[in-house]
């Protein structure tokens, strides 16, 4: 009787699943939907923990530390970075420090989007308390972490298969970004062309989806708001100032550069330090208190100062020292170990850089150039762009947030040219900057995907061509110069797998009588091989090199390790490469 109990509730909590996996469409848009209230309630309750917060370290320290006066602004970054670093050190979560969206972006390329759910919990209280302590980040990584680890638990709880919890930690990252910054397209694009790194993807529908959702969210508690004040709708006064948004563009890229340089390098200052390391953001704290009390703006995300640069309310020397100091800030916090994105501190830098320009830029031609409140706007856009090279997201997402759209021309110059640069001067992204620098590959997921499943039978070149030990080096080198081949496999009068012979084995003897020697003399017998069945990732990992490194390497068969099948390439590894990525953008269209 029992048994038949338990049975009855086995089959109570099976049968969701099984109809979740037997009807994909209807389970894809029921889960998006669920993922999409949870981004958005996320939102919602991050916003409130950081006004929360920041009212307990400012008002409730200044209040409680009356004999320091104005001096106890110092001490908010100091209290909040030792109280983040706890909760780190502590809870074991130390993918929760830093900006975020690595760690996102390293589980969805190769964890297959599994993410721990207890992440999303510890990242809105340590992100929150470093933002409402002061600390100089952005909410865009917080809330991308807490998103995407919503969609990752939903999939996860349902045992999807990986392309689902891929697809919906992409939903829960446009909720999260789309209830934040009230850019429903913008988060779209975010969790498209950063996350997941492909536009195109055949499951939009539910991203787009979960992006509205959020919204939806955000406007029900939070209201119609917008991220910042626009005191003018900003337009192009001249076409003649074209030439001077592509050379703003020009210079968003090197700031965009100057930003991400500091960031590690402040990172690792802070990781040779012999320190325990709940202590190091406290330490960072200390800094950013110094920099906050010289003003305000620098504190926390830093929206109050854009909207005084769009109004052109600072002068000259201030947008110079804030522009700096908040590079500095920034840096000091999350190269510290804290909590929180880089959104926020890039629109802060280029909206400084850009109302510098636009000062400048204006005070040389007055009756010509726009107010400089302009390229403030595409400033901020610009750096944006050039420090995550994502220029879709860029302008759309601005565009949502300021509702100006008036701009866009000089906008979309000055992203693409900051973009562009960007690219020249290095291929990694802020983002991408960070798994680069653990060591793990920064491909395009569906590049590290085709990598993941092709075998080296695919790939490899059958009926190679190969020489005898007895042939003599004289034939050898004609021979390869028939062939055009720097490097042939050696086969013995039994079929078996000799070893391999090269034009560097040629070279290295060819000072000598070499009409006498064999192929035998100078072969290389100790040899690498390869498996038909073997994955091309298994051999590249084993191999401790990239594909573009990779030798010729025979194949051989696992039951006969003498019996040549053919032989490994790396231009068979680029052409294999050609067409599985011609298939892939065959089927996006």
């Amino acid at each position: 009787m029992l048994k038949r109990h338990k049975s009855a509730i086995n089959s109570k909590l099976v049968s969701p699943l099984r109809y979740l996996r037997a009807h994909r469409f209807t389970s894809g848009i029921i889960l998006s939907i669920i993922v999409g209230l949870g981004g958005g309630l996320g939102a919602v309750i991050f916003r409130w923990l950081i006004k929360t917060f920041h009212q307990l370290f400012f008002t409730g320290m200044s209040d409680s530390l009356t004999l320091l006066g104005h001096y106890s602004v110092i001490l908010a970054p100091v209290v909040g970075g030792l109280i983040v670093g706890c909760i780190i050190y502590f809870t074991k979560t130390g993918e929760t420090k830093g900006h975020g969206v690595p760690e996102v972006m390293e589980a969805v390329w190769r964890e297959g989007g599994r993410i721990r759910p207890r992440v999303a919990a510890i990242k809105v209280l340590t992100s929150s308390i470093c933002l409402g302590s002061g600390g100089s980040a952005g909410r865009e990584g917080p809330i991308v972490q807490i998103g995407s680890s919503i969609g990752s638990t939903v999939a996860q709880w349902f045992r999807l298969p990986e392309d689902w919890v891929k697809t919906l930690v992409a939903c829960g990252t446009a909720a999260g970004i789309s209830a934040t910054f009230n850019a429903p397209i913008g988060g779209i694009f975010f969790a498209l062309e950063v996350i997941l790194g492909r536009v195109v993807n055949p499951r939009l529908g539910f991203v787009v989806l979960s992006s509205v959702v959020a919204d939806l969210i955000a406007h029900l508690f939070l209201g119609d708001f917008r991220t910042f004040n626009m005191p003018v709708e900003y337009t192009l006064n001249s076409y003649s100032e074209l030439p001077l948004y592509i050379l703003l563009g020009v210079f968003c890229a090197l700031v965009a550069a100057l930003f991400i340089r500091s960031l590690y390098k402040m990172e690792d200052g802070f990781n040779a330090l012999k320190l325990p390391e709940y202590l190091k953001p406290a330490l960072g704290g200390i800094a950013v208190g110094l920099i906050g009390f010289y003003n305000p703006y620098l504190f926390g995300v830093g929206y109050d100062g854009i909207d005084q640069v769009l109004l052109g309310n600072i002068g000259l020397l201030s947008l110079i020292a804030l522009l700096f100091l908040k590079i500095l800030a920034t840096s000091f916090t999350l190269g510290s170990g804290g909590s929180g994105g880089i959104f926020a501190p890039s629109l802060f830098m280029g909206a400084m850089f850009g109302g510098l320009f636009g000062e400048i830029a204006h005070g040389f031609l007055p009756g010509v150039v726009a107010p400089a409140g302009a390229y403030a706007l595409v400033g901020m856009a610009a750096v944006f762009a050039g420090a995550t090279q994502a220029p879709i997201t860029s302008f759309i997402i601005l565009f949502e947030m300021t509702q100006d759209y008036a701009i866009i021309l000089p906008l979309l110059l000055a992203v693409v040219t900051s973009t562009l640069l960007s690219r020249r001067l290095s291929r990694e992204t802020i983002y991408t900057l960070k798994l680069a620098r653990r060591g793990i590959s920064t491909q395009r997921p569906e590049e590290a995907a085709f990598l993941r499943s092709i075998t080296v039978g695919e790939t490899m070149t059958r009926n190679f061509p190969s020489v005898s030990p007895q042939m003599s080096v004289p034939k050898l080198i004609d021979k390869l110069n028939k062939t055009g081949h720097h490097g042939l496999p050696v086969v013995d009068e039994n079929g078996h797998l000799y070893g391999m012979v090269t034009l560097t084995d040629v070279e290295s003897r060819i000072t000598g009588d070499i009409k006498k020697l064999t192929v035998a003399d100078i072969a290389t017998k100790r040899l690498t091989t390869a498996y038909p069945d073997q994955l091309l990732s298994e051999l590249v990992e084993h191999l401790g090199m990239g594909t573009s490194e990779i030798p010729r390497i025979p194949v051989v068969s696992r039951r006969d390790p003498t019996k040549l099948l053919g032989v490994l390439r790396r231009q068979d590894i680029v052409k294999g490469y050609a067409r599985a990525v011609s298939g892939i953008h065959g089927n996006e269209v």
